[in-house]
Parts: C-alpha cells; sequence; structure tokens
C-alpha cells in the first residue's frame, strides 16, 4: 500500500513531513518559523509575531523569569565577584549558601536552592541569565508564571541532586542546572508536539552546552545533566496531566512532590559521602 507523501503547501515540488502546529498546513524548511511551541507556518508566524508584539507591552508576560534574573544579579553584586572568570577566591556567601555535601547531610537543606542564585564570575553568570531571560520567555508564557516557577525550582533541586552525586565534596555554585532544566523541559514539550528539537534552536543548543559541560575543566557535569533529566521529567508530567485532562491546579502539588523527590535523593547523596 503506498504512502501518501505530503508537500509544502507554498513550494508543491517539496517534500516534507513537518505540519505547522498551529493550521496543519504541511511546510518546507525555508517555510518553517521556530516558536515555543512548535513550527509555524509564514502566516501564523505573523499572527504569532503579532500576538507577543502586543503581550509584550504588558510587563506581566515572563515576571518570573525577570524576577529570577534580578535576584541573580543582586546576589552577584553581593558576592563582590566582579571578575570575568571564576578566580579570586571563595565569598562568605559561598561558604554560607553554596551547595557543599557535608553541609547538606548537617540539615542545610537551603543550600540545594540558594546555590543556584550564586555565581562564580561574569561569564558565568552572564551565560547563565543570558539563557534563562531566552528560554524564560519561549516557556514562562506557555506554563504560567507558577508552574513555570515550580519548573524552575524543580529542576535547580534536580540539578543539586546530579551535582551532589558526581561531587558533594565539592563547593558548587550556577543557576546551569536550572537553566539546563529548562532546555530539557522545552525539548520535551517540543517532542510533546510532534515536533524535532534539532530543527529548532534547543537539540544543538543541548548539545553544545553538553559538550562545553563535558570539555571544560571545574564545570558542575551532574548538576547539567541532573538539571536537564529533571526539568526534562517535570515536563512530562506537565504533559501527562494535561493529556488526562486534569484540572490545572494538579500541576502545583505534582511538582511540589517531584522537588521532594529530587530533595530527598540529594540528601541521599550527600549523606552516602559524608
Amino acid at each position: 500500500m503506498a504512502t501518501a507523501v505530503e508537500t509544502c503547501y507554498r513550494h508543491p515540488s517539496r517534500e516534507t513531513g513537518v505540519s505547522c502546529s498551529n493550521c496543519g498546513r504541511p511546510i518546507c524548511p525555508d517555510c518553517m518559523t521556530p516558536t515555543p511551541v512548535g513550527m509555524r507556518c509564514p502566516e501564523c508566524s505573523k499572527q504569532t509575531t503579532q500576538v507577543r508584539t502586543l503581550r509584550s507591552l504588558n510587563s506581566t508576560t515572563a515576571n518570573v523569569t525577570i524576577g529570577l534574573i534580578v535576584v541573580n544579579a543582586l546576589l552577584f553584586l553581593a558576592s563582590g565577584r566582579f571578575g570575568i572568570g571564576s578566580g579570586g577566591g571563595t565569598t562568605q556567601l559561598f561558604f554560607n549558601l553554596g551547595l557543599f555535601g557535608p553541609a547538606v547531610a548537617d540539615g542545610e537543606l537551603w543550600r540545594l536552592v540558594s546555590s543556584g542564585f550564586l555565581h562564580s564570575g561574569l561569564l558565568h553568570v552572564g551565560f547563565n541569565m543570558y539563557l534563562l531571560y531566552t528560554l524564560g520567555q519561549m516557556l514562562e508564557p506557555e506554563l504560567g508564571p507558577r508552574r513555570f516557577a515550580l519548573l524552575y525550582v524543580t529542576a535547580l533541586i534536580a540539578g543539586s541532586a546530579g551535582a551532589l552525586a558526581f561531587e558533594p565534596e565539592a563547593l558548587t555554585v550556577g543557576a546551569s542546572g536550572a537553566v539546563f532544566g529548562l532546555m530539557g523541559a522545552a525539548f520535551v514539550e517540543l517532542r510533546s508536539r510532534g515536533v524535532d528539537p534539532f530543527q529548532t534552536f534547543i537539540g544543538p543548543l543541548i548539545l553544545l552546552n553538553l559538550v562545553i559541560s563535558f570539555v571544560i575543566p571545574n564545570i558542575s557535569i551532574g548538576g547539567h545533566v541532573g538539571g536537564l533529566a529533571g526539568g526534562g521529567i517535570a515536563a512530562l508530567v506537565l504533559i501527562a496531566l494535561e493529556r488526562r485532562r486534569l484540572p490545572s491546579w494538579t500541576a502545583y502539588p505534582a511538582l511540589v512532590a517531584l522537588s521532594l523527590a529530587f530533595g530527598a535523593a540529594a540528601l541521599a547523596f550527600a549523606g552516602a559521602a559524608s
């Protein structure tokens, strides 16, 4: 039995397996516009641009994202780590709030979250905040501020668990685990909509950052991989709830429970190394 081959609605001579996530029309690579909810055709992408232009006038679109960036920036200023790289010694903030396995095992559980708001240099904070802004602008309008905030914290704690699993006695700081979690969530969200993440910037972005994680020294591989997995799992939970047509509020206890599970894993990793 022959299989019908779809062709681009604007270029009938070009075969394609991708359709617009809004109207369903088949589109070729030249007609694809990546959006947070998948590939769009030129007409639908224009409509999306108009909507986002109107939304951009409303400061509530990504308030959580902006708030997270502000908190990270303020703590970076408070730390006094103004060098380009990660040199310059360890500040008291790092000792008090950074992720450190023995301290977590002693009950200082706040470090699982507080460590994600500290950075070791301008490049560190700048790169993480740029990615947080880019990914937050994609995900927060889709998820809503509360679900986005919970997903962010869930990924952050998962990143802390990963860091403690790999290097429990290293003093670790940075929002990278949470940012990787946003990448993982975006990847899963695109896949759930039938969009190949590698046809958007998300797939290559994840690959590039994973390569950097393994190639450049003094980077928390466990934190990055843990955050990536945690964000992806959180997105799978949200998608499962949506497909079962459960009330939207069920996402909150589900993500809290997932955060607690990652926190318990982090505590176990910290305790095992003590």
